[in-house]
């Protein structure tokens, strides 16, 4: 216990200071984790070793994992997975059997070993994890389609390996008959599946049916979530070892997409704590990589990861992200951003000294190295760089920057939101900024009228910026800063003072003015009812959007060829060309360089832009 303690101290110190210079740096924390593990490691300073921790290690690892995993299951929601359901289920399951196959080829193939080991190998291998994308997601914004098919697959695919992995080992190790594996298989998901289920309907009577006092129902709340994800893992692997990521997977998603009270508080107690055990588990685990493995695979070793990651993963990509929604830049990033973490880490630590105590110790070299050779080059290299291979590729969606986050700022940017553009808020009132990231919106602290601010608001990667605060003189100088020194494409401002609409002409930006604005919304309420009311509703089931013509999307079609090619629910309302706007004719011929407006429904308008325009 004396010798232990400090390490624990130190391990999750240098973890909590990792977390905190990888959001400053906006790289992902996995990157400095690893590379603190390998410091602190027997092959460097030697502070932990596979010793330290004794037995128990194999028990933590267990707990951290169960609180990850469901921590990300709890942010799959039904309408985010809604964004991209044929490549969250190619992923999950085409996909899986692909990367399991070719895995197991490339193992075979370069290093020799026998099929046992080969698909023991590919099975841990399947899994990405939330332990991995979670923190490359923290610092690389991209759009909802794409986030939703990356952490869809790392929850799945993690409890896939896991159920897999420890079948195949049995058939493997213990002897049993290879024609019971399928069957092992499916037993474990199910008991896993079924724990889960049971243990979030529980949490959810504790929380609505059980009254607490209302001081204390937020903390219980928090408590009671937690809890559940623990018993459901700790259940589960009761029952079948290796089905607890499973259970504590499902009770994460059941009771992520039910109504459950006080959601944020539980939201934001749940990633703390993830943090907290993602980085010891991560640092502890990368103390313990064997280099001797890892250099004793050879040419074969370097040859399975530039299978596993530059054949099989393109090959997934491919087959699965094949809606029309993915962008080719889009499908290119995920191909090249795939890496493993800590679900084939931590149990291929396990398959590894039972191996050698079977008296297996090539084979346990093998899965050792090669499982640990393919996670560190994957972590270094894909996590450690997506922000570079986001960028290079170009699908960071542009961000539209709100300075001002009062009632009209706020309305703006729910507005926005639910039309799926990437919006920040910028406020100076601390009040405001933390109700406003309590109510999930991306918002900084800060003078928006300040350089620094608004580089950290990200103005450099801005199409839109607004200034919609109740002072005139802040709204201008806003304006002028997006304007002259970051070159903003689009700027608009809430003009408060009829008089000073020239100021913000001379500057080129698109200037309202609040009393003009309610008198037309007024005028459109007398006069024109039925459209007002449409026109309020925008964001709530019905949208108009407008985009550019380009030579390569639809310049040279007629407005008939265009409505054959957009969903139902969705017309072209106008076009604009030449400073004149009009009413389109059915053979009116589309010209590079005019903005077409379509209004209709929510989704259909939207269908209908990335139609055209992906990556708007």
């Amino acid at each position: 216990m004396e010798t232990v303690l400090p390490v624990v101290v130190g391990i999750l110190a240098l973890g909590i200071g990792a977390q905190v210079v990888a959001k400053r740096l906006r790289v992902p924390s996995v990157l400095f984790l690893i590379v603190i593990g390998i410091l602190i490691g027997p092959e460097s300073l030697g502070f932990v070793t596979i010793e330290t921790f004794g037995d128990g290690l194999s028990t933590v690892v267990g707990i951290s994992v169960a609180i990850i995993i469901f921590d990300g299951a709890f942010h799959l929601r039904r309408e985010k997975l809604e964004r991209a359901p044929q490549a969250v289920i190619r992923l999950t399951t085409i996909g899986a059997l692909i990367a399991f196959a070719g895995t197991a080829v490339a193992v075979r193939l370069f290093l020799g070993n026998g099929w046992d080991v080969a698909f023991l190998i590919a099975a841990l291998l399947i899994a990405t994890g939330p332990t991995v994308i979670t923190p490359i997601l923290e610092v690389v914004t991209v759009r909802e389609h794409v986030s939703a098919a990356l952490e869809a697959e790392g929850i799945v695919n993690d409890v896939t390996a896991a159920v897999l992995a420890i079948v195949i080992f049995e058939v493997a190790v213990v002897g049993n008959a290879p024609e019971t594996l399928p069957i092992a298989f499916v037993q474990r998901f199910a008991t896993g599946i079924g724990i889960g289920i049971v243990v979030a309907v529980a949490v959810r009577s504790l929380l609505v049916d059980v009254r607490s006092p209302p001081g204390d129902a937020p903390q219980v709340a928090r408590l009671v979530v937690v809890t559940g994800a623990l018993v459901s893992f700790g259940l589960a692997e009761s029952v079948f070892p290796e089905t607890g990521v499973a259970a504590a997977a499902t009770a994460g998603i059941v009771l992520g997409n039910l109504d459950l009270p006080h959601r944020e508080d539980i939201l934001e107690f749940n990633r703390d704590l993830t943090l907290i055990v993602l980085s010891f588990v991560f640092i502890s685990l990368a103390a313990l990589i064997d280099f001797d493995a890892l250099l004793g695979l050879g040419l074969g070793g370097i040859a399975v990861v530039v299978a596993v990651t530059l054949i099989v993963r393109p090959l997934v990509v491919a087959l699965s992200a094949t809606h029309w929604r993915f962008s080719r830049d889009e499908r290119y990033f995920l191909s090249l951003v795939g890496p493993r973490g800590i679900i084939p880490a931590s149990v291929a630590t396990l398959f590894a000294i039972e191996l050698q105590a079977a008296g297996q110790f090539e084979a346990a070299q093998t899965l050792a190295g090669t499982v640990f050779l393919v996670i560190f080059i994957t972590v270094v290299l894909q996590a450690g760089l997506a922000r570079q291979i986001a960028d290079h590729f170009d699908i960071v969606p542009m961000k539209s920057i709100i300075v001002g986050g009062g009632r009209v700022g706020r309305a703006l940017a729910t507005r926005l939101e639910k039309r799926g553009e990437n919006v920040v808020l910028v406020d100076d009132d601390s009040e405001i900024v933390d109700h406003l990231r309590r109510d999930g919106f991306t918002a900084v602290e800060g003078d928006g009228t300040d350089t620094e601010t608004l580089e950290e608001a990200g103005i450099e990667n801005g199409k839109v910026v607004v200034a919609t605060t109740a002072d005139d003189d802040t709204n201008l100088l806003v304006s002028q800063l997006a304007r002259t020194k970051f070159d903003v494409e689009t700027v608009v401002a809430r003009v408060n003072t009829p008089g000073n609409i020239d100021a913000f002409d001379a500057l080129d930006v698109r200037a309202i003015d609040v009393s003009s604005a309610t008198a037309w919304s007024l005028d459109n309420e007398i006069e024109r009812p039925a459209l007002a009311h449409w026109m309020n509703e925008l964001g709530e089931g019905h949208d108009a959007q407008e985009i550019t013509v380009t030579a390569e999307d639809v310049a040279g079609t007629t407005i008939r060829d265009l409505d054959a090619d957009i969903p139902d629910g969705c017309i072209v309302a106008v076009i604009a060309r030449d400073g004149e706007t009009r009413v389109p004719e059915a053979d009116t011929v589309l010209e590079a360089g005019d903005r077409i407006t379509f209004i209709g429904r929510e989704e259909a308008v939207r269908s209908a832009v990335r139609r055209f325009h992906p990556h708007d």
